[in-house]
């Protein structure tokens, strides 16, 4: 997701979030698929992405919420309720982290896009019926979620392309749970195998969801900590190591798919 907002007061004050109304959210696939199409139309308009997720979101959320509790770090990163994208805002600390470490890795990767940690935020509150700034759990786990896409690029090896973005949608899947997700992969796929370019970039996006079924679950681990270890060491850890099928295509193609996010 390609949200490039400089946003100066993004940093929420936890006493200015308003209460959630807590209705269940209702799935709306029409909603999902108009937004697929205008995503498809203008593959920066990232806002089109947080619409796809909120109107496919169901309980994943909910359910993701209550897998952290089951998971001792999980819970105590819930009970901490750090904002992530308050950290990951945080240069000075990731200047301190020694070279070769995931959060050096997260800097390089930003500096090198000129991304934010609060650029996705931003484009997350322009979804009018969007409660992921509320005072409540399920919308602080909704906002780590959000938090976490870029540093799961650098964690997953998947660059900032239409492909890269798209595969690293499809590793969400069966970490989220979220049918949104599914529905951008799936369309990516779609596009890239109707594109027949003789390379392996539907079944990239395959092996993506398939590296996420098999990886660590990445919403309950202690973000903070994992920023000062060897990028690598960390693949290892995770069960991330490894070369991709992404890897082995042309860096030209890898932006020619129709969607990108």
């Amino acid at each position: 997701m390609t949200a490039e907002l400089m946003v100066a007061d993004a940093k929420f004050d936890p006493q200015t979030r308003t209460p959630s109304r807590l209705r269940p959210r209702r799935v709306e696939p029409l909603r999902a698929l108009r937004a697929l199409r205008r995503l498809i139309a203008d593959k920066e308009d990232t806002t089109q992405v947080f619409e796809i997720m909120n109107a496919l979101a169901g309980r994943s959320v909910r359910r993701g919420y209550e897998k952290m509790l089951e998971q001792p770090e999980g819970a105590r990163q819930a009970y901490m309720m750090v904002e992530l994208a308050d950290r990951l805002h945080d240069r000075a600390w990731l200047e301190s982290l020694p070279q070769g470490t995931v959060g050096r890795a997260y800097l390089d990767f930003i500096d090198e896009r000129n991304l934010s940690a609060y650029g996705l935020a931003g484009e997350s509150r322009k979804v009018a019926d969007s409660e992921i700034e509320a005072a409540h759990p399920y919308a602080w786990y909704a906002r780590r979620l959000r938090d976490v896409h870029d540093l799961w690029h650098v964690l997953t090896g998947y660059r900032t392309d239409a492909l890269g973005e798209a595969c690293v949608v499809a590793f969400s899947l069966p970490q989220t749970r979220s049918a949104g997700f599914g529905l951008i992969a799936a369309g990516v796929a779609i596009e890239a195998a109707r594109a027949r370019t003789g390379h392996p970039c539907a079944r990239a996006v395959l092996q993506a969801w398939l590296r996420g079924r098999r990886a660590a679950w990445l919403p309950a681990l202690d973000y903070e900590a994992l920023m000062s270890v060897p990028l690598e060491q960390a693949r290892a850890r995770l069960g991330l190591s490894g070369p991709t099928l992404y890897d082995r295509i042309p860096v030209e193609l890898r932006n020619s798919l129709l969607v990108a996010v």
